[in-house]
């Protein structure tokens, strides 16, 4: 396994999603293998979503390698006293003077455009009702606009992670992490000990969810290489279907992938069992 980093990776939690927003933690993560997948647009080209910028999200597994090498700062969160205190204020305060900065434009905007719609070419025997006509419309403007609350811009802030969590909310979306690992101390599941033995021996790895398996195993960078393996975590001691056995060998082959069952055994170590499908008799 890599030496351990000197660089301290600061993690921020939202819910239970671990982030990197630093291009610094970004930097250190890949150099020691953790590939993560970026969510957040890019500030040019916010419309698309072919090629993402910060924050990096990072795999239960991947933030939890990072803990076990202490090189992960605490996560950043609110305590639960000060979540409904100051911050919502705060917010609601900012709002309101984004609102009238609006308010300020729209009604210049709207001065600009009718300006240009009244003073269109015309005689000069009209130029005078017409001038009048427009401070007239001016001054309407001024005492009677107003700009709707619905029309309120809204700025997304993805420059810092100020994130809090509801603990409750927090409870419910702890079925984000495998269900047979829930109720287990985080570094004993299946999932993270079979994520540590691969990284450990130079792969590269990343969700699987879209092939149906628990992780994708790469040979070196997931930027120059296609993945090779399909992991699916299983305990030693777990009943398998063998119609699902079936169902994951046939994908497996459909993507030009091999499917590796990894089952952790008691000494620390896992015991692989790859699957290739031949055909059926």
């Amino acid at each position: 396994m890599e030496e351990d980093s000197p660089h301290v990776v600061g993690v921020s939690l939202c819910d239970t999603a671990p982030l990197l927003w630093r291009v610094e933690d970004l930097r250190a993560v890949r150099a020691q293998g953790l590939v993560g997948a970026l969510l957040g647009a890019l500030p040019r080209t916010p419309r698309q979503n072919t090629r993402l910028g910060r924050p990096l999200l990072l795999l239960p597994e991947e933030e939890g390698l990072l803990t076990e090498r202490h090189a992960a700062a605490n996560r950043i969160s609110v305590p639960a006293d000060n979540q409904d205190g100051g911050g919502v204020e705060l917010h609601q305060q900012e709002q309101q003077r984004s609102f009238e900065e609006q308010s300020v434009l729209a009604l210049q905007d709207r001065k600009s455009a009718l300006l240009r719609a009244m003073t269109s070419p015309r005689s000069e025997s009209a130029a005078g009702a017409v001038d009048e006509a427009l401070r007239g419309r001016m001054e309407s403007l001024d005492r009677n606009f107003t700009l709707p609350r619905s029309a309120l811009a809204v700025q997304l802030s993805t420059a810092r992670a100020g994130l809090s969590h509801c603990p409750d909310a927090r409870t419910f979306l702890r079925a984000d992490r495998p269900i047979r690992g829930q109720d287990e101390p985080h570094g004993t599941t299946a999932r993270y000990q079979v994520f540590r033995d691969l990284r450990g021996r130079g792969f590269y790895l990343t969700s699987a969810g879209k092939f149906g398996g628990d992780f994708l195993v790469y040979p070196g960078d997931p930027l120059r290489f296609h993945a090779h393996f399909i992991a699916v975590c299983l305990s030693l001691d777990e009943p398998v279907c063998m119609l699902d056995v079936l169902a994951v060998s046939r994908l497996g082959s459909n993507v030009k992938k091999t499917v590796l069952l990894c089952s952790p055994r008691p000494d620390g170590g896992v015991v692989y069992t790859s699957l290739q499908w031949s055909g059926m008799v």
